[in-house]
C-alpha cells in the first residue's frame, strides 16, 4: 500500500480524491536516501501521480487553448510534518502529476532525478509505471545537469553562511560557526552531478561517510568553501568531456510518457493525435532549417 493511501485511510492526511488510488510511484528521499539519516530525521515522499484524463486532456472537458478562463489543473499535492504518532515518524508529502514530474526531471532538477535514483530500500510504492518509469530513468540525464545541481550549491552555499536562524538551526550555527546541513548539501550536489557528467549514472549514497563528517561538524566553513571553488574548476573540464548529450532527448521522453499513460487509462485515442513518421521528418527538417536561417 502506499504511503498516501495509509495515511489516508487513517485520518491523518487530505488530498484530492483522485490521489489515493492513482499513485505510481512513492519514494523517500532526504537524510534517508542519502545514507546520513538519524533516527530523529523526517521522512521525506516524492512521487508522481496520474490525474484524471481531462486534467492532462483539458480538451476532452471543452477548454479551447488561450481562450476563456483557463479550468484548474492538477500540478502537485503537498502536506508538511504530518505526524504519525502510532510509529513516532513525521512525513513530508510531495506528489507530482506525471506529467509535471517528467518535466522537471526533463530540466534535471536536483531533486526530481533523485527522486528516480533513490536506493531500491527507499521505493516504498511503485506500479507497472512507476517500475517502467525507474527502468528508463537515465534517458532523463544530460549536460544540462551541470547547470541546474550548479545553481542549486550556490544556492546552499549562500545559505549556509546565513546567520539568520531560529531553534534548531541557530544551535547548529553556534555550535559549528555555519549550518552543516547546508554544507552537506553543497558537497552532495556537486558529488552528484559529477557522477552525472562521468558515468551517466547515480549513486545517492556514494559520498555518505564525507556527509556525515560534516554533519558532525569536521569540515569547516573554509574547507567547504575551498572544496567548493577546487571542485568547480575541474567540473567544467568533466562537463566538456561527458559523453552525454547537451540536452534532453524529448521526443523519446515524450514516447515514455504516452506510453505510461496509455498503460494507466488505455488507449489514447481522441486524446492526442501522433504524426506519421515521415510527417514528423519533415516538420524536424523544417524546425532545423528555420533555426539557421534558411
Amino acid at each position: 500500500m502506499s504511503v498516501i493511501k495509509e495515511l489516508f485511510q487513517r485520518d491523518l492526511i487530505t488530498p484530492p480524491k483522485f490521489l489515493v488510488d492513482n499513485i505510481h510511484y512513492e519514494t523517500m528521499m532526504g537524510s534517508i536516501a542519502y545514507g546520513v539519516s538519524s533516527e530523529h530525521s523526517d521522512i521525506d515522499i516524492y512521487g508522481f501521480c496520474i490525474p484524471p484524463k481531462d486534467s492532462i486532456f483539458p480538451h476532452l472537458r471543452g477548454e479551447i487553448l488561450g481562450f476563456g478562463t483557463p479550468m484548474s489543473k492538477f500540478e502537485q499535492y503537498q502536506q508538511h510534518h504530518v505526524e504519525d504518532k502510532n510509529k513516532g515518524v513525521i512525513y513530508d508529502l510531495n506528489i507530482y502529476s506525471i506529467v509535471k514530474y517528467f518535466q522537471l526531471c526533463m530540466e534535471n532538477n536536483p531533486n526530481m532525478i533523485d527522486s528516480l535514483f533513490t536506493p531500491p530500500r527507499c521505493v516504498r510504492h511503485s506500479t507497472k509505471v512507476g517500475n517502467l518509469v525507474r527502468e528508463h530513468r537515465q534517458l532523463f540525464l544530460h549536460k544540462g545537469c551541470w547547470h541546474k545541481f550548479r545553481g542549486y550549491a550556490w544556492s546552499q552555499l549562500h545559505k549556509m553562511e546565513s546567520q539568520s536562524r531560529i531553534g534548531k538551526r541557530k544551535e547548529i550555527i553556534e555550535q559549528f560557526g555555519y549550518d552543516v546541513k547546508f554544507g552537506y548539501h553543497v558537497v552532495r550536489l556537486l558529488g552528484e552531478v559529477e557522477q552525472i557528467l562521468a558515468t551517466g549514472d547515480l549513486d545517492l549514497t556514494r559520498d555518505r561517510e564525507v556527509l556525515k563528517a560534516i554533519r558532525r561538524g569536521e569540515w569547516s566553513l573554509e574547507k567547504i568553501k575551498d572544496w567548493f571553488a577546487e571542485r568547480e574548476k575541474g567540473m567544467q573540464v568533466l562537463y566538456e568531456n561527458s559523453s552525454l548529450p547537451y540536452s534532453p532527448d524529448e521526443a523519446k521522453i515524450k514516447n515514455l510518457l504516452l506510453n505510461c499513460l496509455e498503460e494507466h487509462y488505455g488507449a489514447l485515442s481522441g486524446c492526442i493525435v501522433l504524426p506519421e513518421r515521415a510527417t514528423q521528418a519533415i516538420h524536424d527538417i523544417k524546425a532545423v532549417l528555420e533555426k539557421y536561417g534558411f
